[in-house]
C-alpha cells in the first residue's frame, strides 16, 4: 500500500495560521493593556521565540508524517510558507484593526514615538522630522505588509535551512 505524498504547502498552512494567531494575540494583549502605546518591546520577544519553535516543530512533524523522510527543499518550503502565511494573517488583522477597530491608533502611536524622540537631548528637531517620515512610510499598510511578508519569509528560510540541515533524511 503506497502512502500519499504530503504537500509542504498544505502542511505549512496550519502552522502559519497558528503563528499568525500568536502574533495577533500578542497585539491584542498589548493594545488592551496599553503596552502598545507605551512602546513596550518585551511582548514581541514571545513572538521571536515562537517563530523558530513553530517552524522547527512543523518541519519535524512533516518528516514524521512523511515516513521519516525529509529533503532540504521540503524543509525550506515548509518554513518559508509558514513565515509568509503567518505574515499574511497578521497583515489582514492589521488592516481590519487600523481601518475598522481603531483608525486613530496609528496617529497615536506616531505621536508617542515623536514625544519619545524629543525626550532624547541628542536628537535635533530635523532628526526627529526625518525619523517621523520614515515611521510614516512604514505606517502605510501596503509597505508595512510587504516588509512583514518579506522579513517573515527570510526568517522562515533561515530557520528552515537550519532545521532542514539537521533533520534531513533522503530515501
Amino acid at each position: 500500500m503506497e502512502q500519499q505524498k504530503l504537500s509542504p504547502g498544505k502542511f505549512a498552512m496550519n502552522y502559519g495560521i497558528i503563528l499568525g494567531l500568536i502574533m495577533i494575540f500578542i497585539s491584542v494583549i498589548t493594545y488592551v493593556t496599553g503596552l502598545a502605546l507605551e512602546g513596550a518591546q518585551w511582548p514581541n520577544w514571545i513572538y521571536y521565540a515562537a517563530f523558530p519553535i513553530i517552524v522547527l516543530y512543523a518541519i519535524s512533524q512533516f518528516k514524521k508524517q512523511n515516513l521519516n523522510i525529509l529533503s532540504l527543499s521540503q524543509a525550506l518550503k515548509v518554513g518559508v510558507l509558514i513565515g509568509v502565511i503567518s505574515a499574511i494573517v497578521v497583515m489582514i488583522y492589521s488592516m481590519i484593526f487600523n481601518y475598522l477597530i481603531d483608525p486613530e491608533f496609528m496617529s497615536q502611536m506616531m505621536e508617542v514615538a515623536r514625544d519619545k524622540m524629543l525626550e532624547n537631548p541628542n536628537m535635533t528637531e530635523e532628526m526627529v522630522d526625518q525619523s517621523m517620515k520614515f515611521i510614516e512610510m512604514f505606517s502605510n499598510p501596503a509597505i508595512s505588509g510587504a516588509f512583514m511578508i518579506a522579513m517573515s519569509a527570510v526568517f522562515g528560510l533561515i530557520y528552515s535551512l537550519i532545521g532542514g540541515l539537521i533533520m534531513k533524511r533522503e530515501e
